[in-house]
């Protein structure tokens, strides 16, 4: 398997567009806010986050948009969930390409600062 196969590269650059989505400090609160609910509006996640609501969207938008939350509308709001399926799969490629690059000898014990 060549590293510029076309599949590869098509999933990597989903990966990319999922990690790039995540390299914002607002949008992992958000999830983390999200995670901690089952669904949310954008208004329960406004006063968490000390954000405008307008900004919460925008964030939302770019999180729904890599396909790491969802959304549902619910007569005249949007209700949010994480889409953890997507998280777990980013989570594994994450993992997988540590222990390729590091030959297996990347640590995986939750003594991480980011571990929660």
């Amino acid at each position: 398997m060549k590293v510029t196969d076309p599949d590869i590269v098509s999933k990597d650059e989903a990966v990319a567009r999922k990690l790039a989505a995540l390299a914002h400090p607002v949008r992992l609160r958000l999830l983390r806010n999200l995670g901690a609910a089952d669904t949310c509006c954008v208004k329960d996640l406004v006063g968490p986050t000390g954000l405008a609501q307008s900004t919460v969207s925008q964030h939302l938008k770019v999180l729904v948009e890599a396909e790491l939350v969802s959304f549902r509308t619910e007569k005249q709001s949007s209700r949010y969930t994480v889409n953890t399926i997507a998280l777990r799969e980013l989570a594994e490629v994450i993992g997988q390409t540590l222990d390729h690059c590091c030959g297996g000898g990347c640590s995986r014990s939750g003594d991480s600062e980011f571990a929660n």
